[in-house]
């Protein structure tokens, strides 16, 4: 924080320094460990401070050096309110939101002050950060499957909590389990008891973690990119359930996001972070309105822009389909005959032409990769699928493997989709091998060329992976596909986990591809801004039906069903 102005108030919005940078072997002001680190020179925090944050600075054992995280962060979370950390992968939100409790492991070390109601956190007794955790501050993680054991029913993770902090066990934990899933918005709790997580859809998931946040009445709940994996309409029932039971139960929330839209309509102020410091902090409308670090400004700029260019045309059709249907049997009884049937996909029909992009919408579950994975006949049909002219549906062996090289998949987790024991240069030539392609051409010249053309430095090809960005990922991804040239590419949630700045890169890359090679698109996202700039047409679909197709102006701008016009609003609530 700043100083006090003359008249001994902060003013609305607080530009902060950033801290030096470290050095390689003297690790640099700032930084933990160094003789000249020291407290900033901060204002005391209001009396009703819940959390008190002051010159935090942490920093990483690797290699026999100390790698700077947080670098001299301060700030305050008053009782009652939202403190949002804003700022892309990277910038320490999650580290320094981890500090409070003391969750970094043994490689962290932390200098500077954590205070929560008063208590020192940094250097505390094991018993009592043990006795604050889950009681006092309580977590909601980003990603709730990873978060929830697959093993454990409902019941039995709910109730572990209650057992640990509170002595609930039997009849009276039951009832605290039911009366906790009831608040949080899940129909029928009872019958849920004994439900495992994969039995739940991902926005019940998020409400059974948000359950498991509440069971101890925490005062702080912090909450790590709670929404950013949910579709539109769930996250607007996430962050309206949030809001809900901060006024119900009093809670102070330290909310982190990298989607400044919900930022805007869950926070009381801002804090945004930038390489592990935090450059501006003020109230809400004041970030918005009126941003003073041109950072902050970027930020808040970082929309994908522009629309789709026209389709030539005389562009020829690439892929149709004819009220496609992609059933499963429901299965029962020792003999496992079929009493009926899950419609994932029932009737779909569309057409795509040469340098064209449908996008497909709807919430999950509704059939968008079901319907693109039965395009690219990776399961089962009902249905003609044409392909150039060729109804695809019988094709087996070798000729599917030829198809393969003309429609290729990017999927939405680059991290998960890329082999962690392969090379840059291995995963790019992998589809080489497979097809026979280029046997007597320089592949090495092939993965450079490739590389430059999505926007990476060539000579990276030898490193793995987990070496890259996220969004650096996402260009492997989506070289991996590109180098076999092909026809249609499926791009499923390519940058739903991506930050706001990587986004537009990613729309900007995948457009520019789109014009130089005439390729046509099948878009799968959940986010219609993205959607919006990316897409000729759009599909909506809902429960495996297609409720609504049309031009993406008539969409956005006059959608005919009332499914369709929800799905806007919770898009663009302020529109």
């Amino acid at each position: 924080m700043s100083r006090p102005d003359d008249k001994g108030t902060l003013p609305p919005t607080v530009l902060m320094p950033a801290a030096p940078a470290a050095a390689h072997e003297d690790h640099g002001p700032g930084v933990p460990g160094h003789p000249e680190a020291h407290p900033a020179a901060v204002p005391a925090p209001p009396a009703d401070a819940v959390l008190d944050v002051r010159d935090l600075r942490i920093g990483f054992r690797a290699e026999g050096r100390l790698i700077p995280a947080v670098k001299g962060v301060s700030f305050h979370i008053s009782r009652g309110e939202t403190v949002a950390l804003v700022g892309e992968s990277g910038s320490g939100k999650s580290i320094t939101a981890l500090s409070t409790v003391q969750l970094l492991g043994a490689s962290a070390v932390v200098e500077g002050s954590v205070r929560y109601d008063g208590q020192e956190m940094v250097g505390a007794p094991e018993r009592t950060l043990r006795r604050i955790r889950g009681n006092d501050i309580s977590f909601i993680f980003q990603e709730p499957m990873t978060s929830l054991n697959p093993l454990h029913t409902l019941e039995k993770q709910l109730s572990e909590s209650l057992a640990l902090h509170q002595g609930l066990t039997g009849a009276k934990a039951r009832t605290r389990i039911v009366e906790l899933l009831t608040r949080v918005g899940i129909r029928d709790p009872e019958s849920r008891l004994a439900d495992y997580p994969h039995q739940l859809s991902g926005g019940q998931r998020q409400r059974v973690m948000i359950a498991m946040a509440l069971a101890n009445g925490p005062d702080l709940l912090i909450a790590d990119e709670p929404t950013t994996a949910l579709d539109v309409t769930i996250q607007a029932q996430i962050l309206e359930l949030l809001a809900e039971l901060k006024a119900a139960e009093g809670l102070s929330m330290l909310f982190i996001s990298h989607d400044l839209g919900i930022v805007r309509r869950i926070a009381d102020r801002v804090c945004v972070m930038k390489d592990g410091a935090i450059v501006e902090q003020g109230p809400v409308d004041q970030i918005f309105s009126d941003p003073r670090h041109p950072y902050t400004q970027k930020l808040l700029h970082a929309e994908p822009q522009g629309r789709a260019e026209p389709v030539a045309p005389d562009a020829p059709v690439l892929v149709e389909t004819r009220d496609l249907k992609v059933w499963f049997p429901i299965q029962r009884g020792l003999l496992r005959r079929t009493v009926g049937h899950v419609k994932a996909v029932n009737g779909a029909s569309l057409s795509l032409r040469a340098g064209e992009t449908l996008g497909i919408v709807g919430e999950s579950g509704s059939g968008k990769t079901t319907l693109a994975l039965a395009i690219m006949r990776l399961i089962d049909s009902d249905g003609p699928i044409l392909f150039m002219g060729q109804d695809i549906q019988g094709w087996g062996g070798a000729q599917l493997r030829r198809l393969r090289r003309d429609m290729q998949i990017v999927f939405q987790d680059p991290y998960g989709s890329l082999s962690p024991r392969m090379t840059v240069e291995q995963i790019i030539t992998e589809g080489l091998g497979v097809h026979g392609i280029d046997k007597s051409r320089d592949r090495r010249q092939l993965v450079m060329d490739i590389m430059s053309e999505v926007g990476l430095n060539p000579d990276m090809m030898h490193r793995y992976p987990h070496e890259f960005s996220g969004g650096q990922r996402q260009r492997i991804a989506i070289a991996r596909a590109m180098i076999l040239r092909p026809k249609v590419v499926v791009l499923d949630e390519p940058t739903s986990a991506l930050d706001m700045t990587v986004q537009v890169q990613i729309v900007d890359l995948l457009r520019d591809l789109q014009r130089r090679h005439g390729l046509a698109f099948l878009f799968i996202s959940h986010d219609l801004r993205v959607v919006r700039a990316m897409a000729h047409h759009i599909m909506v679909m809902r429960a495996g039906e297609v409720v609504e197709q049309g031009g993406v102006t008539q969409i956005f701008q006059t959608p005919q069903q009332d499914y369709t016009r929800a799905l806007l609003r919770a898009a663009f609530p302020d529109a």
